[in-house]
């Protein structure tokens, strides 16, 4: 038998993905050639799908020296990726998606020298800048507006960069990104958007659900007696499996998942769009499903009721409050909040005690947004107190009861939890004041919490439903009065000119001396109702909370309230003013983006 004229080749141990073999010539080092990127290389590129994995080791290989060395390289793919994205193939359009969210989120997670110059070096180049960022943004427009079903998914990526992209140096430079965010006005596509966003917002949430189920959890009979002690007697359930407390420990710290990098963008798209933000708090229920607002709560529920447990989870917590405080201070969508023909329906977190008050019915969004901000200050309570986030939740508070003033508006709420929450920081911070004077940004929180307290002591008469609700308040003044004269003293170093004002809250511009003054507004409320049980305990009497409680009904009638003009008054929301706080949300951001795209 003769002799084959073909040459058998041995056979190569493994085989290199196309795609793969695509990256490696793309991110080569080519010191002694010119690199052949043809037409044909990025229409191969792009429409191979990617290997998301690969291309993330690769990238993370690479330092930054490298990265500025193959610049030319890096800024040709980009400039390819955008065409492909405004190209109108939705394979294409997909992929150079894929590829763009891990570059980003690789190539904006690095440690850079200078970080404005060297970044926009690697992109696109000092002299073309303008123009390719700028052609960006519109492609990703572009994406969010033309995408067909409204996958979560798809949503999370162009949503995702634009989030990232807006954020990156925005306090350094007029950035490019942030601006098409203010001119974004398709409001089918800005809807397409926000349900997606929704959809997000839910699984993030069932992730604490798969640790914890905490469904009907609220005051039912199983847990009642389980908190008396009496657990053995309540009904079973089936239920998610029992973990150890440090396994759930553990767990929770790791919680919000990755994709919670999607609520950097939201924020944005908040701050700078007042089109989104109408929508966003008026987008109705679809099907049986939550709105993407009651979503967006919700998650925000678990999140802050869980703060305590890492400092990531602490910034999404304060970054959703600082959505909150934007929304409730732009008029139109305050409008919608606190309308009841847009009643909501909130999962809220009762996977640690105290519960909030069952609510079954929808109410109107600021009812929830009240129980957040509450359930949030009594679930982080801690000797070393997070007070960004305690002023965060109080400015909440403040802004919420400042609309119900000047509107009149009477809103069915559970009160006394609001006077309980109040009344318990003020006990809180009374005693733990040693440990608390020498944090710089207390006076925020001080100046917060007073005009909140003193706002609804001296203008209750303009929101509550009834007058015992306003009774109960009183009632709760007077049983805490012995503490007011000790918050004063331990705090009087803040004291400062009441024409000294804070981006948080403005304090009455008529008190004397500094917003410590509305103490001493307080104290005299208390002394008229004491003043009057002094007289009935002088005719033998040994007062019940029932009689103490009949005093201040009658002691209202005779109740000279001050008029507490200008409580109600804020200041409007800078971003300066937080660029810190921003600044550490989008690192947060950028390292969970690296897991979502990987």
């Amino acid at each position: 038998m003769e002799a084959s004229p073909f040459t058998q080749q041995s056979r190569p141990r493994s085989f290199q993905p196309k795609i793969d073999s695509l990256y490696e010539q793309l991110l080569g080092n080519y010191e002694h050639e010119e690199p052949d990127f043809s037409d044909r290389f990025w229409t191969e590129f792009f429409l191979l799908k990617p290997d998301k994995a690969s291309l993330q080791r690769r990238l993370e290989d690479l330092g930054v020296d490298d990265l500025l060395h193959i610049q030319g390289q890096t800024q040709l793919f980009f400039r390819q990726a955008v065409t492909r994205l405004r190209s109108g193939n939705e394979t294409s359009m997909e992929f150079a998606l894929d590829t763009l969210t891990v570059f980003l989120g690789v190539v904006l997670a690095k440690r850079y020298t200078n970080p404005s110059s060297e970044i926009i070096t690697v992109l696109a180049g000092l002299d073309e800048v303008d123009v390719v960022f700028l052609d960006f943004a519109n492609a990703i427009e572009n994406v969010v507006r033309s995408g067909g079903s409204v996958s979560p998914a798809r949503v999370l990526e162009p949503f995702l960069l634009l989030g990232l992209l807006a954020n990156y140096n925005k306090f350094e430079f007029r950035n490019p990104y942030r601006l098409k965010l203010e001119d974004f006005v398709n409001e089918a596509a800005i809807q397409k958007v926000i349900r997606g966003f929704g959809v997000i917002c839910s699984q993030s949430r069932d992730q604490y659900v798969a640790f914890q189920d905490d469904i009907g959890e609220g005051w039912t009979w199983s847990s009642t007696l389980k908190y008396i002690g009496l657990g053995v007697l309540a009904p079973s359930r089936s239920s998610t499996p029992t973990r150890n407390a440090e396994e759930t420990k553990d767990q929770f710290a790791e919680l919000p998942d990755s994709d919670a990098s999607i609520l950097l963008a939201a924020y944005d798209f908040i701050n700078a769009n007042k089109l989104f933000c109408y929508n966003f708090v008026s987008q109705a229920v679809e099907s049986k499903s939550e709105s993407p607002f009651s979503a967006f709560l919700s998650l925000t529920s678990y999140i802050l009721n869980h703060a305590y447990r890492s400092p990531r989870a602490t910034l999404y917590g304060l970054l959703n409050l600082t959505a909150l405080r934007i929304l409730i201070e732009d008029q139109t969508a305050c409008t919608r909040i606190f309308d009841p023909n847009l009643a909501i329906s909130v999962r809220f977190c009762r996977q640690r005690q105290p519960f909030l008050p069952s609510s079954p019915k929808p109410r109107a969004a600021a009812a929830a947004i009240l129980d957040i901000a509450l359930d949030a200050i009594n679930h982080n309570l801690r000797r070393r107190l997070d007070i960004p986030l305690y002023t965060a939740c109080i400015n909440i508070l403040h802004r919420l009861l400042s609309y119900l003033v000047t509107t009149r508006t009477r809103l069915p709420y559970h009160w006394p939890l609001l006077w309980q929450t109040l009344l318990s920081l003020l006990r809180f911070l009374t005693s733990y004041a040693s440990s608390l004077t020498q944090e710089p940004d207390l006076p925020a929180l001080i100046d917060a919490f007073l005009a909140t307290l003193s706002l609804a002591v001296c203008r209750g008469d303009f929101f509550l439903p009834d007058t015992a609700v306003y009774d109960d308040l009183f009632y709760k003044l007077v049983e805490n009065a012995h503490l007011l004269p000790r918050f004063k003293i331990a705090f009087k170093h803040l004291a400062r000119p009441a024409s000294s004002t804070t981006p948080t809250a403005t304090p009455n511009p008529n008190t004397a001396s500094s917003p410590l003054a509305l103490v001493d507004t307080l104290v005299a409320i208390a002394r008229h109702f004491e003043a009057m049980m002094e007289e009935e305990k002088g005719k033998g009497k040994t007062l019940s909370p029932k009689d103490v409680m009949g005093v201040v009904r009658r002691g209202c009638e005779t109740l000279v309230l001050p008029e507490g003009e200008g409580l109600e008054r804020w200041g409007r929301w800078r971003e300066v003013d937080e660029r810190g706080m921003l600044k550490k949300c989008a690192r947060a951001a950028v390292e969970d983006a690296r897991r979502v795209v990987g």
